[in-house]
């Protein structure tokens, strides 16, 4: 059969007939229904790993419904495009006029991103195996990576205004009760002084109130050190 095919031939009975048989000898409906229930499969699992393992201020959640869509449509691309060689340069130079306009903050998510599009190459290149281990091991190893990142002391700024006099007493109280602090700044006026220290922090740690209860400090302020990243 001829594959040049205008769209006069086409639309002849016996052409259209031919052409129709063609596509469904490569790609049948059940096939397409089964890559895209699958690549669904794999971008939910996706974005929940990701929802999981987020550490950051401002969570999105169009950003996971975006992992999702790049499993499904990903995979139907690459089922279209196959072993034709003139097709995937053309896919190439249609990718490389795309421009992003929304700014990616975390270059996590960045790496998720590249995980849902490698998710869609696999399910629609038919190799579900690779696709199943790639997606299991990836997931296990990310949920590993959160797990050990939630038993790290976290980052603070503990900034306080106290008396000159009471600086022996917030320093013993630091050694006290926080794994690892430094001095990040002083000032010091007439009406007092002004210190803000960097500290590693266990929850149970109510340093808080532990500087409040010395005879000077005046007040004190937790700060977290996390960005909109979670860096």
């Amino acid at each position: 059969m001829n594959g040049n095919l205008t769209f006069n031939d086409v639309m002849r009975g016996s052409s259209f007939s031919d052409w129709f048989a063609d596509q469904l000898s490569n790609f049948t409906p059940l096939n397409v229904a089964i890559a895209l229930l699958v690549a669904l499969a794999a971008g939910a699992i996706i974005a929940m790993v990701y929802k999981k393992t987020y550490r950051g201020v401002l969570y999105s959640p169009s950003f996971t419904l975006t992992l999702i869509l790049l499993c499904l449509v990903t995979t139907p691309v690459v089922m279209c495009i196959g072993s034709n060689v003139a097709l995937s340069m053309g896919m190439v130079g249609a990718l490389s006029i795309v421009r992003f306009r929304t700014a990616v903050k975390d270059p996590l998510d960045t790496a998720y991103m590249f995980w849902a599009i490698t998710m869609g190459i696999l399910v629609g290149s038919n190799a579900y195996v690779i696709a199943v281990v790639a997606l299991l091991g990836i997931s296990v190893i990310m949920l590993a990576i959160s797990y050990l990142r939630l038993r790290k002391p976290n980052g603070y700024l503990l900034v306080l205004h106290y008396e000159e006099d009471a600086q022996t007493d917030i320093e013993n109280t630091l050694k006290r009760n926080v794994r690892f602090y430094r001095m990040r700044s002083k000032t010091v006026t007439r009406s007092g002084a002004e210190m803000t220290v960097e500290i590693r922090l266990d929850h149970r740690v109510n340093i808080v109130t532990d500087m409040l209860d010395i005879n000077g400090v005046y007040d004190a302020t937790l700060v977290s050190c996390q960005t909109e990243a979670g860096a």
